[in-house]
């Protein structure tokens, strides 16, 4: 058995723990309660480690210590979600007890993990029985008693889990929406992988790889064409992430068929990958964010390798960019820094939201900054922290808009250096607008904060989208494809009729009791069928102000502010 873990074997340890949790991700995305389609605890704590497992594969580091440190700056940076903020806190606390290690043993490894547990617990303001916390606590106290019977990372590794499998089986037990479901715990689930995955390397099994074949991308043949024979010069790939399941791709293939060749696209629920030759390939990445959010894009001139193929000369391709940054580095021309703006006003706004109506009345409302995300697309600590620096002001104002994404934002409170970072904790989009509309700039920052905070408190939100999986929630036996209420985020009420339901949510109590209704119609809506559901709510609700405006957002057909 491995006795120690030393940093190359930590680094390894990482990688492998990435591809387990990205192979079982929609496993762990299927044990959330609720059937709306914004299950992604599995592809937040995926996304969260593959940063780590990123910087992992980019240089070698002397001591374990220094691999931890890194992976969890990497974490810290590209956590998403609130499991992904969770699971980069119980890095932060193990990587803060191994900082001076050159190697960890088993001792040393139940101690790390304490410390994770620690940290993690200390940020949770609420920590709750049944969750991540209850496992990651069980399996750090076994392993510090493993440790007193074997002192080998791996055994003790090995108890860690064992006792984390127990702990998570009970977790049905301890938290009551869990047994209403019959289901552990997704953010503990995921922990186990993660950690599983790391124990795989340490005994040597291979890899793990995704079941998903990706479509075969088309190469060109260099060594049959001569550079004027290439119609259209860039090798194009890129990936984007869908807002929803249901994104209809056929109009972009289409636009993409009219500026190039050699198209493929290929795509799951979750994100599509194109694969196209064309001489405007800035075009087609700023057309894909029409249909969601760009992860990744490589770009290569075929013209030039073709040139080079036949000078004899090395081929440049991508893959030669970390070569090519270290040599402008040595040269004095580093890559430039992230964009920072200096203050030139007291106060500036970043708000996340989905939708380009949802964007427009954050704009017009004076937010500084919009993160493109919320429901399936939890934007990472680093994406809010980027829009953050980018705010020409000493102090700025986050709206996270969703309850998945505050943790992330306040991971940014001590990651900003130069601003003073205040989260407000939003947790749906018309909280974030009532927000806006309170401001007053001439309030000092703790007045102006509690204002902010009371008209965000003071609205309801009801939202409309589908079920994404057959459910026995809470008394409703629910079915893939039926229409779901939410009344700030509890379950309203089902219908297979679109119109049955907002009839019914239009005369609950809270859109009967309130005196001005916004309705956010959303990108599957058309201007017609919105302006008949306004024009139920403005029947059953003769004393309310009712405005309809187009939200453009993803996955809530409608989103509905009661004031």
């Amino acid at each position: 058995m491995r006795q120690t873990i030393d940093a190359a074997a930590f680094q390894q340890m990482v990688i492998h723990a990435a591809a387990a949790i990205s192979v079982e991700k929609q496993q762990v995305n299927d044990l959330n309660v609720f059937p709306v389609p914004d299950g992604d605890t599995g592809t937040n704590m995926s996304l969260t480690i593959a940063a780590a497992a990123g910087e992992m594969k980019k240089k070698s580091y002397d001591t374990v210590g220094q691999a931890a440190q890194a992976t969890a700056s990497a974490l810290l940076r590209g956590a998403r979600g609130n499991s992904g903020v969770i699971l980069s806190l119980l890095f932060r606390g193990f990587a803060k007890a191994i900082k001076d290690r050159e190697t960890m043993d088993g001792r040393d490894l139940a101690i790390a993990l304490d410390f994770g547990v620690a940290a993690a617990y200390k940020a949770v303001m609420k920590p709750a029985e049944g969750t991540i916390l209850t496992v990651s606590r069980m399996a750090a106290a076994r392993a510090a008693g493993a440790a007193r019977e074997d002192n080998c990372a791996e055994a003790v590794l090995a108890a860690a889990i064992e006792e984390g499998q127990t702990a998570l089986a009970d977790t049905v037990n301890q938290n009551p929406v869990l047994k209403k479901a019959g289901v552990v715990d997704a953010g503990g689930k995921g922990f186990l992988i993660i950690l599983q995955g790391m124990l795989d390397q340490l005994q040597g099994r291979p890899m793990p790889e995704l079941s998903e074949e990706e479509p075969e991308e088309e190469k060109a043949d260099f060594g049959a064409l001569s550079a004027e024979e290439i119609t259209f010069a860039f090798d194009t790939v890129f990936i984007v992430r869908k807002p929803s399941p249901h994104v209809n791709l056929e109009p972009f293939r289409t636009y993409l068929n009219g500026i190039g060749d050699s198209l493929v696209i290929g795509e799951d629920d979750e994100a599509f990958k194109v694969h196209v030759h064309t001489n405007i390939p800035g075009a087609a990445l700023t057309e894909a964010q029409k249909y969601g959010t760009l992860e990744l894009a490589k770009i290569e001139n075929m013209r030039t390798q073709a040139e080079d193929l036949a000078a004899g000369r090395h081929v440049q391709s991508t893959d030669d960019l970390e070569a090519v940054e270290e040599e402008l580095e040595n040269q004095g021309c580093a890559p430039a820094e992230p964009v920072k703006a200096a203050p030139e006003k007291e106060y500036g706004y970043v708000a996340v939201c989905a939708g380009a109506g949802l964007e427009a009345v954050f704009r017009d409302l004076g937010v500084d900054g919009i993160i493109s995300g919320g429901q399936t697309m939890n934007p990472s600590t680093e994406d809010i922290l980027r829009e953050i620096d980018r705010t020409p002001a000493h102090v700025v104002y986050v709206l996270p808009n969703n309850k998945n994404i505050i943790m992330a934002a306040e991971q940014c409170v001590r990651l900003c250096e130069d601003k003073t970072v205040v989260v407000l904790p939003t947790k749906t989009v018309p909280q974030g607008i009532a927000a806006m509309l309170a401001v007053d700039p001439d309030a000092g920052r703790e007045e102006l904060t509690q204002i902010m905070t009371e008209a965000a408190q003071r609205v309801r939100t009801a939202e409309i989208t589908y079920a994404a999986r057959d459910s026995d929630f809470d008394g409703f036996a629910i079915k893939e494809g039926d229409y779901l209420a939410l009344m700030e985020h509890q379950l309203f009420g089902t219908d297979r009729d679109l119109d049955a339901l907002l009839d019914r949510l239009a005369r609950s109590e809270d859109i009967q009791s309130a005196e001005f209704l916004s309705i956010f119609y959303g990108e599957d809506v058309t201007e017609e069928q919105a302006q008949e559901a306004a024009q139920k709510f403005t029947a059953a609700c003769p004393n309310a102000e009712v405005n309809l405006l187009p939200g453009g957002q993803p996955v809530y057909y409608y989103m509905i502010s009661a004031e």
